[in-house]
């Protein structure tokens, strides 16, 4: 692998010499490959993927901006994204990371609960962005049940379609598309700054047991997403909910949203990685339809 051209773009945008130590392979993703670039006393995070890739990692990097903003959370800082002949590059700052303990966990509840407080006047975002590496659209809308049905569930529909999955998933899909108010009977979604990807393996502790997010897919919508989100791959204890629940809590109904909030990254999983998921994406769409 040839640094150089990355390096020179390190350089140009902190402003000082980066002499490359060793750079070292860092595992996680399935989507890019990672690395750590060692000099004597700084490091830096290294996303690659293929040149036509570039916009992903803007995307990923405005919303490592949106949420540093926001002076809640803490984030990769970002460093400069671009593309060598080879590759499309994402530098972020490097952060050791390690477990989430009970007091993150604590900390990481309190503080995505500031997080869902930044609001805006509308769903969506300024700009799509991806979910792994499947397009994201953030279109502007007020109705939060049509931005969830189109730009959401719809958009994940069609292209399990265009993927060879038709027949029942589409069938019952199509129908919860158009049947989601039941199930927010009593509850109007605010537009809050989400995450948007946030399993447990986006969250981490820093070496002073701060919370760390990353890989954001962030977008304007129900801040339930995120606490759905939480649950479906496990990774948190019951501290972080707690402390969630403490500083904001959940309206009635969640326990039946999240499903239909969860149906949105199993439809995903099932478009990016194969009929493994098609099971459960269906029951989940029945279980939404029983609900409403």
């Amino acid at each position: 692998m040839n640094w150089s051209a990355i390096i020179q773009h390190i350089e140009a945008a902190i402003g000082q010499p980066f002499k490359l130590l060793k750079a070292e392979p860092v595992s996680g993703g399935d989507i890019n490959a990672a690395y750590r670039l060692q000099a004597e006393e700084r490091s830096f995070f290294v996303k690659l993927n293929r040149p036509e890739r570039l916009a992903m990692f803007e995307a990923e990097a405005a919303g490592l901006k949106a949420l540093s903003q926001t002076q809640t959370l803490r984030v990769p800082q970002f460093i400069v994204c671009g593309q060598s002949a080879d590759h499309a590059f994402l530098v972020l700052e490097y952060i050791a990371l390690t477990r989430l303990n009970s007091r993150s966990e604590k900390l990481l509840g309190q503080q995505l609960a500031q997080l869902h407080r930044q609001q805006q006047d509308y769903f969506g975002w300024y700009r799509d962005n991806t979910i792994g590496s499947t397009v994201q659209f953030n279109g502007r809308y007020q109705d939060w049940l049509s931005f969830w049905s189109e730009q959401r569930l719809g958009h994940q529909l069609k292209l399990a379609a265009a993927h060879g999955y038709g027949g029942r998933l589409q069938t019952q899909g199509a129908k919860l598309c158009a049947s989601l108010a039941p199930l927010f009977s009593g509850y109007s979604p605010q537009p809050a700054l989400v995450h948007g990807d946030l399993w447990g393996g986006n969250a981490a502790a820093d070496e002073q047991g701060n919370p760390v997010i990353y890989d954001p897919a962030c977008y304007f919508g129900d801040r339930e997403t995120d606490l759905a989100m939480t649950e479906l791959f496990g990774g948190f204890s019951p501290v972080f909910y707690q402390a969630y629940q403490e500083a904001y809590p959940l309206e009635p109904g969640y326990e039946r949203r999240k499903t239909l909030y969860n149906l949105y990254h199993s439809l995903n999983h099932l478009n990016l990685f194969g009929g493994g998921y098609l099971h459960q994406a269906e029951a989940m769409i029945d279980r939404c339809l029983n609900y409403a």
